[in-house]
């Protein structure tokens, strides 16, 4: 099932997995965290973040005005595997 929030009056989308993510830029951060990060999405086409259970997301300027939320595999660093 597909979600469809306002977030500080920006159309944001995803699938019931990220929810958590939505609910982080929604109600954890306020709006003058929320609106650079949003922003930076939509001038690069993307943008990583990390909620406060260190879950990983990337939001994802859709070009006709929403995003999306994505979830991201957590980066295990250049030296995973070698141990």
């Amino acid at each position: 099932m597909s979600i469809r929030r306002d977030v500080y009056g920006y159309s944001v989308l995803g699938e019931d997995d990220v929810e958590p993510g939505i609910d982080f830029l929604d109600h954890s951060l306020e709006y003058s965290e929320a609106k650079p990060l949003i922003e930076t999405a939509r001038y690069r086409g993307k943008i990583d973040f990390q909620d406060t259970q260190r879950r990983n997301f990337t939001l994802k300027y859709n070009g006709n005005g929403t995003y999306r939320v994505l979830k991201r595999r957590e980066s295990k660093g250049f030296w995973s595997g070698w141990f």
